[in-house]
């Protein structure tokens, strides 16, 4: 599994920095944003480092469904989804990308506004 040692959620994912990890598997880890922009703020990112959507491949594709469907069971386990809740992927620095890691946020618990910020 690729990783960088200088990416703090390469970190998270390898247990060298602490978080409230809500799912982990052999692909993915998710956990609580240390930063939350609504009451339910959770990250979902693969366990291989991939900087941002900007440098997936075609063969990315599962990896990067992966990501949807954990946000959706943990949406489901914590009773979100029938109130509705927001995936969002942000990407580059114009785009709202802070950590140069691929990753998901699973917003819920208020009324989303469109558009986004």
């Amino acid at each position: 599994m690729p990783t960088d040692p200088n990416c703090v959620f390469c970190k998270i994912a390898g247990g060298a920095i602490p978080a409230t990890l809500l799912h982990q598997d052999g692909d993915t880890v998710a956990f609580q944003d240390l930063h939350p922009q609504a009451p339910t703020h959770v990250l979902v990112i693969p366990r291989d480092h991939v900087a941002s959507t900007r440098d997936l491949q075609a063969g990315d594709a599962a990896a990067a469904g992966r990501l949807i469907v954990v946000a959706a069971k943990l949406a489901r386990e914590r009773g979100l989804a029938d109130a509705g809740y927001r995936l969002v992927i942000n990407c580059g620095k114009k785009g709202g990308q802070t950590v140069p890691h691929l990753h998901l946020h699973l917003l819920a618990g208020r009324q989303m506004n469109w558009p986004p910020g």
